[in-house]
């Protein structure tokens, strides 16, 4: 099995984020690539589907991080600006989302988070109608 850089896989938002996550107030942006040779930045498109992203960051929930740092920026694949479905400060779930593993420049495992949506939190009882 060969796997490329860049492979994208799909994974559940409850494996990635087990204890939720809140949104993190004024932090959805447009992505922006950097050109080396014109030195300009330009809005950023999807390799894959051609979509401007969009970058929010989420406080990760999970009471096993301690005092680690537990905000994490998430890339929202999405045609139009994507607005939180909540206030602030607001738990919040992301649609298909994936992970793309990497390795960062200080050479340790780093992964890049995306996702087609930001939602609000499902109900328990859409998600038992939905498992039915």
């Amino acid at each position: 099995m060969a796997l490329r850089g860049g492979t994208r896989f799909a994974v559940p938002f409850e494996a990635v984020f087990p204890h939720g996550c809140v949104f993190v107030p004024d932090s959805i942006a447009e992505a922006q690539d950097f050109d080396e040779k014109t030195r300009s930045r330009t809005p950023s498109k999807d390799k894959l589907t051609g979509q401007r992203v969009w970058q929010c960051r989420v406080s990760d929930l999970d009471p096993e991080l301690g005092a680690r740092s537990r905000e994490v920026s998430v890339k929202i694949l999405s045609d139009v600006q994507p607005v939180p479905p909540v206030g602030p400060f607001q738990p919040v779930e992301f649609e298909n989302l994936t992970v793309t593993p990497y390795v960062g420049s200080n050479g340790r495992l780093a992964y890049s988070l995306r996702a087609t949506a930001l939602v609000a939190p499902k109900t328990l009882a859409e998600t038992r109608g939905k498992a039915a």
